[in-house]
C-alpha cells in the first residue's frame, strides 16, 4: 500500500512541475522516472529481504522442530548447537566439537 501511495506522490509531483516550473519537457520526466526508478527500486529490495527472512524463519522453524538443517559444511541440530534468537545464529554447545562455532542461520538451507 505504501509503493502505490509513493507513486501517487510522484504523479502528483509530475502535475506540479509541468503546470508550475520552467523545466523542460525532457527534464521533468527524466526527473518522474528517476524517482519512480528509486520507488521500483525499494520494491524489488524489500520482496528480496521478504523472502529471504522467510527462508530464515523456516529454517528456525525446523530447528525448534528438532530436525537437523545443513548449514555449509556442518549439519546443525539442538544436541550440537543452542539457538541465538535475537541474531538468529546458532552457537556451538559445550562438550562437543563445534563449541563456541557460530553460524548464521542465514546461511542455512
Amino acid at each position: 500500500m505504501g509503493y502505490l501511495t509513493a507513486i501517487a506522490i510522484v504523479a502528483i509531483l509530475f502535475m506540479l512541475m509541468h503546470y508550475f516550473t520552467e523545466l523542460t519537457h525532457t527534464q521533468k520526466i527524466t526527473i518522474t522516472a528517476t524517482l519512480l526508478g528509486f520507488i521500483l527500486f525499494a520494491w524489488g529490495y524489500n520482496l528480496y529481504k521478504a523472502k529471504e527472512r522467510e527462508k530464515m524463519l523456516d529454517i528456525v522453524v525446523k530447528y525448534k522442530q528438532g530436525k537437523t538443517i545443513r548449514c555449509g559444511k556442518y549439519d546443525v541440530n539442538q544436541t550440537n548447537f543452542s539457538l541465538s534468537v535475537g541474531t538468529y545464529t546458532f552457537i556451538g554447545k559445550e562438550n562437543t566439537p563445534y563449541y563456541a562455532m557460530m553460524i548464521s542461520a542465514y546461511d542455512c538451507e
